[in-house]
């Protein structure tokens, strides 16, 4: 048997083109791979340091002072409480109260770099627990305890991030603040939380770790102060103090958990008098 002879040409263009493969083979590849897709922002991500990139919230505050009521929380119990700036900035007179129709006087200290007040009385509650160097995570819980519109009541929410609160008019200055999403609410709580600026931040440990100075009601947001400057406003009160214990709260006992707070005056209200 014989088989057929191959042309000279498909035998030369055979060998042209192994001799190619072979070549091409060889080549050192020096292309760099493909990026990753962006990471997700995912819920339990750590949250980071304070940026002058963070998104900014601009408020204006008016010169004119009214009387006003907000919330306040005990930090020691010779007397030291805490609460928002603009509840007391510009009073006369503070002060905490301790039953209907009663209260006791407090001076008060504003702290010229953030939304936060120090107010002292003469003797005071049990402490409320500080958590203000534990690292944060976004999608973490807070609670938030105190007297919205005046009234007893709370909120709960989670950790959103950061942004710069950028204050106009008096008090200018610019502060890093966190953002949280409100959750949840005392039954029956309906409209706005004023009222409940200068409440703790509580996490799950019943620890503090920021103060209740705003809401932005449409988005369902509430903002706090920064743990760390929360810290720096305290460290000259706190020197040398035992550290508190706090109660564990869920988002199911927070309500009962509030209510002990209060009942106990560790969360308590604080009226502003401009007479």
């Amino acid at each position: 048997m014989h088989f057929p002879r191959l042309p000279d040409w498909l035998i030369y263009a055979a060998v042209v083109a192994a001799l190619l493969i072979a070549a091409i083979g060889r080549q050192e590849r020096t292309d760099a791979p493909a990026p990753p897709p962006p990471a997700p922002e995912v819920e339990g991500a750590a949250l980071g340091p304070a940026s002058p990139f963070d998104p900014a919230v601009v408020v204006a505050v008016s010169d004119k002072t009214e009387p006003g009521a907000g919330t306040a929380f005990s930090v020691a119990q010779s007397g030291v409480w805490v609460t928002a700036r603009h509840v007391v900035e510009g009073c006369a007179r503070a002060a905490i109260v301790v039953a209907p129709g009663k209260g006791v006087e407090a001076a008060v200290r504003i702290d010229p770099h953030s939304e936060a007040a120090v107010l002292t009385t003469d003797g005071g509650a049990p402490a409320l627990p500080l958590g203000l160097s534990a690292a944060l995570r976004r999608g973490e819980r807070a609670f938030h305890p105190g007297f919205p519109q005046g009234r007893p009541g709370e909120t709960s929410s989670r950790l959103i991030g950061r942004e710069n609160l950028v204050v106009q008019g008096r008090g200018a200055r610019t502060e890093s603040v966190l953002v949280w999403a409100e959750t949840g609410r005392t039954d029956g709580l309906k409209g706005t939380l004023g009222g409940l600026s200068g409440a703790p931040a509580l996490d799950s440990d019943g620890r503090v770790i920021g103060v209740t100075i705003a809401e932005a009601p449409r988005r369902g947001r509430i903002y706090t102060t920064a743990p760390e400057t929360t810290a720096l406003i305290l460290a000259p009160n706190l020197r040398g103090l035992p550290a508190a214990a706090g109660v564990p709260i869920t988002a199911d006992n927070y309500g009962r958990v509030a209510d002990d707070l209060r009942r106990n005056l560790r969360v308590a209200q604080v009226v502003c008098l401009t007479t």
